[in-house]
This record gives C-alpha cells, structure tokens and sequence, in this order.
C-alpha cells in the first residue's frame, strides 16, 4: 500500500486525511525540518504533505524516487522546486482557494482596528483612562481608496467584503487582466501609481524576487501619510528596518502585519510601537478552514494516484508565482 508522510505540523491533520483517504494508503507523521528529514522519513512514500515552512528542493526529488506528489498545505508553493519536481514526474498541488474567507476577514480586521487605533484604546483603557482623545487622529475609511498589491482569490475576496464600506479599490498585479479587476469594480493600476494614490495598502503577493523588500524607503515615500499598511502575504515583501523608518518619519501612519521578515518575532523595535498591530502568522485559521485544507489535499493525492489531475495541480509551465 502507498504511504503518504506528513509534516508534524498542527495544520495538517493526520486523522482528516486518513479518512480521506482511506484504504488508498497509509499516513505517517513525521518532523521535517530539514531536506534531511524528508528524504530520510519520505524515502519510499509515494506521497509527501508539507507546510509552508518545509523547504521541498531539488534533492527530495533525486532521493525520493518512489514520490508521485508533493502537497503544499496551502496556496503558495515559493519552497518546492517546481521544475525539479517536472523534472522527476512528481506532481505538484496546492489548495488555491484555501482560507479565502479566513485570509479576507483577517486582512479587513488588520485594517480597520488599525485606522480606529484598537489596540491603542484597548491599553488605555485596561490601564486606567477613558479618554477618546488617546486615539486621535483618526479618519473615516468610507470614500477612501484601498490598493491591492496583488489580485489573487485572496485579494479579490478581501475587495469583495470592502465594498461595503463604499471604498475605490486599485491593484497592482501585472498578472491580472484589467477587465477582470472591472468585474469587481476595481481598476488596475502601475505600482508606483497605486503607492501615490492609495489611502491604505492590503499586501497579498507571493515572495518572489522582484517582491522581496519591495515595500523600502522608497515605497514609503511615496505613500500617503495617513496610510495604512496591511500585509498578509510574504513578511520579507517589507522591509522591516524601512517600516520602522516610515514610522517613526511620518511617511505612513500605522501597519498591521500578520507576516514578518523573520517568524517567530523575536528582537523587533515593531513590537514596541503603537503604530503597529502584530498577528503570529494566523490569517489563515479557523477550524472550517483547516478540514477543507486537509480534506481537498486527501483528495488531490486520490487524484494523482487514479491518473487523474487533481483540483491544485501547479502546472510547471505556468506562471505560478
């Protein structure tokens, strides 16, 4: 019978996919921390689960030889080598619409408890004062324009939920057609434009080479100084050393990050300020999302072992980042 190993990670639920699976093949946990942990624990799995801190390189593929499919335990696959997985005949699978809800919802709380300065009122008020003037100044997110770095699902539900909120809605996606942002009533736009006329920024993008640190001094500069930046898409896309700059120099107003540069946060002059509401990486969670993540996953390895093409599969020849 295949096997299939797992990450011993708590978003990938062993028991979810078993049950999925079934009799198709068994499930084994293992600690993957390094290349060597996957191709020891994975040598003669035909299936390998993953989450988005597991790095899948070339090497997995060369040792591995019994692998058919790679699962990433989430949308983006930046850590799997995918021309070395085509390379080998190993499939490779995501869940795209994975956590749209989640992700959208989070993305909206970061913004609005940021532009109401929630964590703010939230110590004054545990520490003793009742003042409404603590917060100030504060400005009204209605008739404001919110920009979109990046327009995948995510995105697009987090432009979805602001629409109520009567907001003008740029992005800047080069891999987005203009008429499909319109559907939505949003208007594609040049970053640089987006930077300059955008009220507040939602961050959505992948890590790739031209997004890492995309967000320096530069970027902020050109921003609105009563903006707003909200990133839950890759933590290295912003530098911190230059948020920390823009910050404290009155290029923007506040941020809120559910990403960092470096994750667990350790050493961080970001933990300190006012002007900044951190979140450990959890825009993805609920427990709705997480059986539909390791259900759609179980039956993506089905997929693949039937000769089928599964739900996720990542077509190497695309342009996947």
């Amino acid at each position: 019978m295949p096997s299939v190993v797992v990450n011993d990670d708590p978003m990938i639920r062993a028991d979810t996919l078993r049950d999925v699976l079934g009799d198709a093949a068994t499930v084994e946990v293992a600690d993957l921390q390094t290349t060597e942990d996957i191709t020891e624990a994975a040598a003669d799995a035909a299936a390998l689960v993953v989450d988005v801190q597991t790095a899948v390189p070339a090497a997995v593929f060369e040792t591995c030889t019994n692998l058919e499919v790679v699962a990433r335990a989430g949308v983006g696959v930046d850590g799997v080598d995918i021309p070395a997985a085509a390379d080998h005949g190993v499939t490779v699978v995501n869940v795209p619409d994975y956590c749209r809800e989640e992700v959208s919802t989070h993305a909206i709380s970061l913004l609005l408890a940021s532009i109401r300065r929630l964590n703010v009122y939230d110590r004054s008020v545990k520490g003793g004062r009742w003042d409404w003037s603590d917060g100030a100044p504060i400005h009204r997110l209605t008739g404001e324009t919110v920009g979109f770095l990046s327009f995948g699902q995510l995105a697009k539900a987090t432009a979805e939920k602001l629409a109520g909120f009567n907001c003008d809605i740029v992005a800047a996606d080069p891999y987005v057609e203009a008429d499909e942002m319109a559907a939505l009533g949003v208007e594609k736009v040049p970053l640089d434009e987006l930077l300059e006329t955008a009220d507040h920024v939602s961050v959505h993008a992948p890590l790739t080479d031209e997004t890492r640190h995309l967000f320096d001094r530069d970027a902020f500069r050109k921003m609105s100084e009563t903006a707003v930046l909200v990133n839950v898409g890759r933590g290295p896309i912003v530098s911190e050393e230059a948020l920390v700059w823009a910050l404290e120099n009155d290029e923007i107003a506040a941020a809120g990050l559910d990403v960092l540069e470096e994750e667990p946060l350790t050493d961080s002059p970001l933990a300190d300020r006012d002007d900044v509401i951190l979140t450990p990486h959890t825009a993805f969670y609920s427990e709705e999302s997480l059986t539909d993540l390791n259900e759609h996953i179980g039956h993506d390895i089905l997929s693949v072992f039937d000769d089928a093409e599964p739900a996720g599969y990542i077509d190497p020849e695309a342009d996947w980042l």
